[in-house]
């Protein structure tokens, strides 16, 4: 079932296929009249459950990065309760939750578009808003991998983070030379393995 179809919610219908527009189309060239025709609704309805284009396209980000995130910290909390674990554990928690939304069968793709539009396209109150409800779990991480690798000032550990992170949003985009020629589980192991190897090394280098 598509979110466009009527079995979802009113909510989840609107949020479904205005990812997909903004995956599209970018957060400016997807209107809400384009949402509201593609999600057979009117233009109450989106004011009724958001307010606001600026509010639905938040909703559409906390929608995924809420979940995701609360994996993530479940992954950290976990590897953090054992006594000798490693850089490469740490950097499991960070990856592999975020390639398996990417490649899960709810619209994980489009998200990823989504998430690539917001970089690309310097919206400010946007990147606030996903700095203010996300960053904490980005410091989490960082102060995590800091404890790992102390020959790395802080300058210099979140430049080599920042690269690491862009290299599993490629991944996760699924766009490369590298094309999927097996099942889905199998290939998520084997770009999480591959991203965590080279990871790593960057992450300990000199």
């Amino acid at each position: 079932m598509s979110p466009g179809q009527p079995g979802f919610s009113t909510r989840e219908r609107i949020l479904g296929v205005a990812e997909t527009l903004f995956a599209r189309h970018g957060f400016a060239g997807a209107s809400l009249r384009q949402v509201t025709a593609a999600a057979k609704v009117n233009l109450a309805a989106v004011n009724y459950h958001f307010g606001s284009k600026e509010s639905l396209i938040e909703e559409v980000f906390r929608r995924r990065l809420d979940e995701l995130n609360r994996h993530r910290l479940d992954a950290l909390a976990a590897v953090a309760a054992k006594p000798e674990h490693t850089l490469e554990d740490v950097l499991d928690a960070f990856v592999r939750p975020a390639l398996e939304q990417s490649m899960d069968d709810a619209g994980g793709s489009a998200f990823v578009r989504v998430l690539a539009r917001a970089y690309a396209e310097h919206d400010e109150r946007l990147r606030r808003f996903l700095s203010d409800n996300y960053g904490h779990v980005l410091r989490e991480f960082a102060a995590a991998f800091g404890r790992l690798l102390p020959h790395l000032d802080k300058d210099e550990l979140y430049w080599r983070l920042d690269i690491v992170a862009g290299s599993l949003t490629y991944a996760m985009a699924d766009f490369g030379m590298i094309k999927r020629r097996e099942a889905v589980g199998e290939h998520r192991e084997r770009t999480v393995r591959h991203l965590i190897h080279f990871a790593a090394a960057g992450l300990r280098a000199p």
